[in-house]
């Protein structure tokens, strides 16, 4: 939730609202001293959800902040009903927390699952043994970093053709593992 005020000491408010939002989608509401109807007009114009003239009640505001934070829940929600990893025949579903090959269903395990969806959702990227035991199993956690190449192993005889040639899950030799896409 954004609340800006228009009148501003080192630039246009309005010129802010059309900048904030062309970059993101969250509820905007302005609220000003301008209460010519002209004011407001260009404000919605503007992509402002919302405009409230001072003075105001701040039960009135917080009223109102509440109802555009559930409309926009509601509509996100509703744009990411199912949110699917997908990639060369493998299909991880992220709502169901359930995984796919050529749309044979493959049982994982929590571990295994976690691990996976952490590469799969940074492609191309690559990360150590340390890097990938720390977002899977939790900085706090102490063991040994030895268990990922088990877990590698585990999850590339479950999802690969041919486990030995990986088509998902590639060795980077001397440095970790790396999700092709």
């Amino acid at each position: 939730m954004i609340i800006i005020d228009l009148m501003l000491p080192s630039k246009d408010g309005l010129e802010i609202v059309k900048e904030l939002r062309d970059k993101f989608e969250i509820p905007l509401i302005i609220v000003s001293a301008k209460n010519e109807d002209i004011d407001k007009i260009r404000g919605l114009g503007f992509g402002a959800d919302d405009y409230l003239t001072k003075p105001f009640s701040p039960s009135e505001l917080t009223a109102r902040i509440k109802s555009h934070i559930i409309r926009y829940e509601r509509l996100a929600g509703k744009r990411t009903l199912v949110d699917i990893i997908s990639h060369k025949g493998l299909e991880i579903h992220l709502d169901s927390h359930k995984v796919f090959v050529n749309g044979k269903p493959v049982l994982l395990t929590t571990t295994e699952y976690q691990l996976l969806v952490f590469l799969a959702s940074n492609p191309n990227l690559v990360f150590t043994k340390d890097k990938l035991f720390n977002s899977v199993w939790g900085e706090e956690d102490y063991g040994d970093t030895a268990t990922v190449a088990v877990h590698i192993q585990k999850i590339r005889k479950k999802i690969e053709k041919d486990p030995g040639n990986p088509e998902y899950i590639e060795t980077i030799w001397g440095t970790g593992y790396r999700f092709n896409s």
